[in-house]
């Protein structure tokens, strides 16, 4: 059939998928089809405006790197990412039925788009931002599950831009710097330094800051370190602990901070530190347990 005018034009689309062999796959096309179709009737958008959008996508492609994904940017900067998020971690971790419940478990936010695979693995108590700008940090805390009990082991994939929120992806040629990895001890407990994080912007000198500005949006990230916290038998989260006080905690340009997860940050004088550790100029400290999802062997 000749589509004569725009529902048939939709449902011909959607006819289309009869022969498509995966169904998730034609569930998700099939609604992808019919809210596109809808969003574009709705706006009344014209051939200049969509040609627009196509140069935009293009753009953002472009400007995608081995160090910078200018795509997870704007899924983020829109919400999408967040929204993702949000109903996997609420998605039940065990079953098969696909419905939604509530945790306990650590609440989940954006991983973002500095992340650097294969950070080196440290021993508890390691600065993992030595030489990096900004104030020393004690970080310390337990990984338990949603029952209370310590999980030896657990994962720590940690991560955070300088003292000024510049991330080490975003200078060229640098080498890794405030990220690393580190287990937990036989009580579940973990502790080591780095910086107090900094707001930052958004990296604007793209496609995506173009549109945040054209939105007449900040772009702006309040204080935040990042935690992937991970272990066998687990569902993994991953997150950030947000600085009370920071500024944007109530606009975050990704819409990535819940409440559950903003931590006083401690000032100390000079002296000794938690860990024994001389400090010979004030520093912080900031405490947070985690807790994991148990999920079936």
């Amino acid at each position: 059939m000749t589509p004569s005018n725009e529902d048939e034009l939709t449902q011909a689309a959607l006819q289309r998928l009869a022969e498509c062999g995966d169904p998730r796959f034609a569930q998700v096309m099939s609604s992808l089809i019919t809210h596109l179709h809808a969003f574009i009737r709705e706006v009344d958008l014209k051939p200049d405006e969509w040609m627009a959008g196509i140069e935009f996508l293009t753009a953002v492609g472009q400007a995608c790197s081995d160090k910078r994904q200018e795509f997870i940017l704007l899924s983020d900067t829109l919400g999408a990412s967040m929204m993702v998020v949000m109903l996997d971690q609420l998605r039940a971790s065990r079953g098969s039925t696909g419905s939604l419940s509530v945790t306990e478990a650590t609440e989940a936010t954006v991983q973002g788009p500095y992340y650097w695979q294969g950070a080196p693995e440290v021993p508890l108590g390691a600065d993992i931002a030595e030489g990096v700008k900004g104030e020393p940090t004690f970080y310390s805390g337990r990984v338990t599950d949603t029952h209370g009990r310590p999980v030896a082991g657990a994962l720590l994939d940690v991560w955070s831009g300088d003292g000024e929120g510049v991330y080490d992806m975003q200078v060229e040629g640098s080498d890794m710097a405030a990220r690393a990895r580190l287990r937990t001890d036989e009580e579940g407990r973990y502790w080591f330094w780095s910086i107090r994080p900094s707001f930052y912007p958004v990296p604007v000198d793209g496609p995506v800051g173009q549109m945040l500005a054209a939105m007449g949006r900040h772009p702006n990230r309040p204080g935040h370190i990042h935690m992937k916290v991970s272990a066998p038998q687990h569902a993994p989260v991953t997150t950030h602990l947000f600085v009370a006080g920071s500024p944007y905690l109530d606009s975050d340009a990704v819409f990535g901070v819940r409440p559950s997860l903003i931590v006083d940050y401690e000032r100390h004088p000079a002296g000794k530190a938690p860990d024994g550790r001389e400090m010979n100029r004030p520093y912080w400290s900031a405490h947070y347990d985690f807790r994991l999802e148990p999920q079936a062997a």
